[in-house]
């Protein structure tokens, strides 16, 4: 009995556990972590399996926008992103937040929203297509197998998470990111499938 209780080791009134209590103490310790860690593995491995049902999302641009008002200047984050399934589903959004977390997520579920379902020919598009958004002006056209994605920045993130591998693509106006972004996704929703273009024809006669 007088093992298992503390000693005073000195004359302040600190004491310590005997070597068996301490013993006891690790012990639970260890299995209370291993415990928890097994715990916390099963959570990553279901989140990661429930990450993989949802779409890839690419950040093209955040920006630190101002707005004067009565007390001075409201500080605020702009945040443009593109989500896509890399097959043939695709959606660009923007938003605000008083942070760049905020604003990133509610983008994301403005993009979701908005997403279009776009016509391929194979792993490219199905025919050259030039589309203008005010001051963007973008050219795709497709291209043979092993060719790649040969585009810029705003036009290489959102292709590349559409099932697209083989493209050509120049940016003829402006810069502005934004309006790139909604001149490509207005380029992939007018693709129309090679089947339709003879009926196309016929209707037009």
């Amino acid at each position: 009995m007088d093992n298992k209780q503390a000693k005073v080791i000195n004359k302040s009134g600190t004491t310590r556990l005997t070597d068996e209590a301490v013993a006891a103490r690790e012990a639970r310790a260890q299995k209370d972590f291993r415990g928890g860690r097994r715990r916390d593995n099963r959570r990553g491995r279901r989140a990661a399996e429930e990450g993989k049902k949802e779409f890839d999302s690419v950040n093209i641009s955040i920006n630190r926008v101002s707005r004067t008002v009565k007390g001075g200047r409201r500080m605020r984050f702009q945040a443009l992103v593109a989500i896509g399934d890399h097959k043939n589903r695709v959606g660009v959004a923007m938003a605000k937040g008083s942070d760049v977390t905020s604003a990133v997520q509610k983008a994301e579920r403005r993009a979701k929203k908005n997403m279009i379902t776009i016509n391929l020919n194979g792993d490219t598009i199905c025919h050259e297509v030039e589309t203008k958004v005010t001051g963007a002006h973008v050219l795709m056209k497709p291209a043979s197998p092993g060719t790649g994605i040969i585009a810029g920045g705003v036009v290489r993130s959102i292709i590349g998470l559409t099932g697209v591998k083989n493209l050509i693509s120049k940016s003829l106006g402006s810069t502005n990111k934004t309006n790139i972004a909604y001149a490509v996704i207005e380029g992939l929703r007018q693709q129309v499938p090679r089947e339709q273009w003879h009926d196309a024809k016929k209707e037009a006669k």
